[in-house]
């Protein structure tokens, strides 16, 4: 009769641990009481992705533009990506991101270039079909010489505040990469510091990296930062860690918080299919306009030196289409 009843409490302790687990993950929205949007000076910044806004079928110079102007964006993060500008072997098209660079200039508006193979946005690696043909060693010497050439061209422009080298370069459970190489990436931030001063930011994971390598490796670090995601075996996931588990983490890597920043915050749905065809309810799923303001609240709280939204090419998308909630939220944050 002990043992049964032993038993008993035990499979009850058990079944109340995973309903707890069950509601923080799959339920509780973490939302806190009031929403604290009032960030310090220079905190927020956006990423552009002309290659993301030409997919949702967006004309890339009327969005930034309005990014720059309208909601009056002053820090952004510019993927600078290989397969725009090397179309085919040692012939360069620089048109585009010398435009974008121009205008930002005139605007005063601060840019960290993303330099490197794998860049933001899927599928992470953005190689040319002609250097889909050559050896892993040919890429590497590739993308070392369109490094070199793109800073040689844009490091007269004052408003670079720093150069971002690869995406996330250690994560290789996610995107369309080759594997993950220190080697090449020492190689790559030594180009950089050879030919410029500024600044060097290495990215990582929130989730899936523990930051210490990426900490050893640039002056300053960017983490993504995630509050709803969605996985085929798991459904939708809500974390309910709160900000101060990003700022001690970035202790325990050995980052200062005014050396670390939220280079990726979600600021955009994360669901299943194509994100052009989501309807309000599946995106109120990982993305409301309440869901906008608590990550926004929440990336305050980690105390860390900025935080660059993702996401605002769907903001405009969403305006074109008739919901203007997304981007009036981001128009009323201080840039």
């Amino acid at each position: 009769m002990k043992h049964k009843k032993l038993l008993t409490a035990l499979i009850t302790i058990i079944t109340l641990i995973i309903l707890v687990i069950f509601w923080q993950f799959k339920i509780a929205n973490h939302y806190p009481k009031e929403f604290n949007l009032q960030a310090k000076d220079n905190f927020w910044g956006v990423t552009f992705s002309k290659r993301y806004a030409i997919y949702l079928q967006i004309s890339w110079r009327e969005l930034f533009l309005a990014i720059v102007d309208d909601l009056g964006v002053r820090h952004i993060r510019l993927p600078v990506y290989w397969n725009d500008i090397e179309t085919a072997s040692g012939q360069y098209d620089w048109s585009d991101y010398d435009w974008l660079l121009s205008e930002a200039k005139q605007r005063e508006v601060k840019i960290i270039p993303v330099l490197g193979r794998r860049q933001p946005r899927w599928p992470e690696c953005h190689i040319p079909d002609w250097a889909e043909q050559i050896s892993e060693s040919e890429q590497q010497a590739k993308i070392q010489e369109l490094i070199k050439l793109t800073i040689e061209r844009y490091r007269y422009y004052d408003n670079i505040i720093a150069w971002q080298v690869e995406n996330e370069a250690f994560l290789d459970s996610f995107g369309i990469c080759p594997p993950s190489d220190i080697k090449f990436l020492e190689q790559e931030i030594a180009l950089v510091r050879s030919l410029d001063p500024r600044p060097i930011l290495i990215t990582g994971s929130g989730e899936l990296s523990n930051w210490k390598r990426e900490a050893k490796l640039g002056d300053y670090f960017g983490t993504t930062l995630y509050r709803v995601v969605w996985g085929r075996w798991s459904g939708y996931l809500r974390y309910p860690m709160g900000a101060s588990n990003y700022s001690n983490k970035a202790r325990k890597a050995g980052l200062s918080l005014d050396r670390t920043l939220v280079a990726e915050l979600q600021a955009e749905p994360w669901a299943p299919g194509d994100i052009r065809q989501l309807d309000q309810k599946l995106i109120n799923k990982s993305f409301s306009a309440e869901q906008f303001k608590a990550n926004l609240d929440y990336a305050i709280k980690t105390n860390f030196h900025q935080s660059y939204l993702w996401g605002v090419e769907w903001w405009y998308y969403q305006k074109q289409h008739g919901n203007s909630d997304y981007w009036n939220i981001a128009k009323g944050l201080k840039w």
